[in-house]
């Protein structure tokens, strides 16, 4: 993933793909043998599962904090934050992306897990639960193979994970409780604390983003801006696609049991995923573009809208719930949708690239 350089006019979608790195353009077959790996060691080495639950913070396993660290770092190694206020300005993108990942988000994820699962209480309070967490990880990672705003993007995560710390607990409150009781549903409890929040935040975004930080401003202090971008970044970045491929690898050698022991469970709790991000990414694809945003910013925000923080769903689920929860299992499912889903929709974003008339950022 190299670093942008503008052009003239908008490529064509299938020059944009053509243009991209090998390991970027076949990340759907680096994906799909990552998923095999994972089931396939999952079920050969059944302690396999034991040993990685074994060591974590909090309740995500270390591995997969370990991958996801890896796949945020470059990333936010490239960011140029001494152009953060021209992102920080633009209102339309900041109110757009508040709406969206604070009240329609939750709110659609609300509607599509009592519409699908009404039969099935412990999913679908899993799925709101999902619905309640921002992304704050791998949007970052999907929102670079679309060429969208890297500092645009750095601007919402953050955003979005000082809203986390305040809304996810009062969200979880009214939408388990409040909601569902003016409309004469079942209620679930959920009791979250906001330093619980605030310390998965701190470790997922804080750490990659001090040390993306500080490479860029001692990298450029000590060797210049070209070496940075032209040198360090272009042998860094594939680490962060290596990252998710060993995230993936792991999820799915701890969740493969589960996925070949309970398909129904899984298929039923992935339909109304499949309709949140499908419905999440394309309204915010088109919001973006109705107000006038351009490309890059605008596939940002259907990317940060339509993403969600499974690790902090999945340690609110099991905290709360228990590891062997309907609600856990839920949570997990979210990430193993999430990522096939998301990698078709860098595709679509490229695509889409030629809706908007604006010169475009390429690789």
């Amino acid at each position: 993933m190299a670093t942008r350089a503008s052009a003239p006019t908008p490529p064509p979608s299938p020059g944009v793909i053509a243009g991209l790195s090998t390991l970027d353009r076949f990340l759907p077959v680096w994906i799909g043998t990552a998923m095999a790996a994972g089931l396939l060691l999952g079920r050969l080495l059944p302690s396999l599962n034991t040993a990685l639950e074994a060591v974590k913070i909090g309740q995500i396993s270390l591995p997969i904090a370990l991958g996801l660290l890896l796949m945020m770092y470059p990333v936010l190694a490239k960011v140029r934050y001494d152009r953060l206020d021209t992102v920080t300005g633009d209102r339309r993108l900041l109110i757009s992306s508040l709406v969206l990942n604070w009240i329609v988000g939750p709110a659609l994820m609300f509607a599509l897990a009592w519409a699908l699962l009404p039969d099935l209480p412990e999913y679908r309070t899993g799925l709101i639960i999902v619905g309640l967490a921002r992304c704050i990880a791998m949007v970052l990672i999907w929102n670079d193979l679309a060429c969208g705003d890297r500092e645009a993007a750095a601007v919402l995560v953050a955003l979005n994970s000082v809203f986390q710390v305040v809304a996810f607990g009062l969200l979880g409150w009214f939408y388990l409780e409040l909601l569902p009781g003016w409309l004469g549903l079942s209620k679930a409890a959920l009791e979250v604390y906001a330093w619980d929040i605030a310390k998965y935040v701190l470790i997922f975004l804080g750490i990659p983003l001090a040390a993306g930080y500080a490479s860029r401003k001692l990298g450029e202090r000590t060797r210049g801006r070209e070496w940075y971008e032209q040198r360090y970044l272009p042998k860094i970045g594939p680490i962060a696609l290596y990252g998710l491929l060993f995230t993936i690898v792991i999820l799915f050698a701890l969740q493969g049991h589960t996925i070949s022991e309970r398909p129904l469970d899984v298929a039923r709790i992935a339909l109304p995923l499949l309709a949140y991000f499908a419905l999440m990414w394309g309204g915010s694809f088109l919001a973006g573009r109705a107000v006038g945003l351009p490309y890059d910013r605008t596939t940002t925000l259907a990317f940060t809208a339509a993403g969600n923080n499974f690790e902090l769903a999945i340690a609110v689920a099991v905290g709360v719930f228990g590891v062997t929860s309907g609600q856990a299992l839920a949570g997990v499912v979210g990430p193993l949708i999430e990522v096939p889903v998301l990698v078709a929709l860098v595709y679509v974003s490229l695509w889409g690239r030629r809706l908007f008339k604006e010169p475009a950022n390429v690789r």
